[in-house]
């Protein structure tokens, strides 16, 4: 699957936080979010493996009882199962690829 760049295809999660689904195959789905600054991410967990990077902005994310200042260019891998939460301290876009594929968030 090949997807070209595009500034549409874009949803809300929360206020304040969308998502785009970028491409996905039979084992892995990427997304991109764009994150408001002062926003939450509540503590949550799913059973989806999720990677990540941040390509811009500043996040304070809580994996289980650790918590992680990261900063553009750093990256995560969360394991399924596992509470995690964020907070946004600066308006930022990340990019995150969960397997199996998140079927809630492949496009209709």
């Amino acid at each position: 699957m090949f997807q070209k760049s595009s500034g549409d295809g874009y949803s809300p999660v929360l206020p304040g936080i969308e998502l785009k689904t970028l491409v996905h195959g039979d084992k892995t789905l990427m997304t991109e979010f764009i994150l408001e600054k002062g926003r939450q991410l509540p503590r949550h967990s799913h059973p989806h493996e999720q990677t990540g990077y941040l390509v811009k902005g500043h996040m304070r994310l809580v994996v289980g009882s650790e918590i992680f200042e990261v900063m553009p260019g750093d990256s995560w891998c969360i394991p399924g199962d596992v509470e995690h939460c964020a907070e946004v301290v600066e308006d930022s876009v990340a990019i995150e690829v969960f397997s199996p594929v998140r079927e809630d968030y492949l496009t209709k």
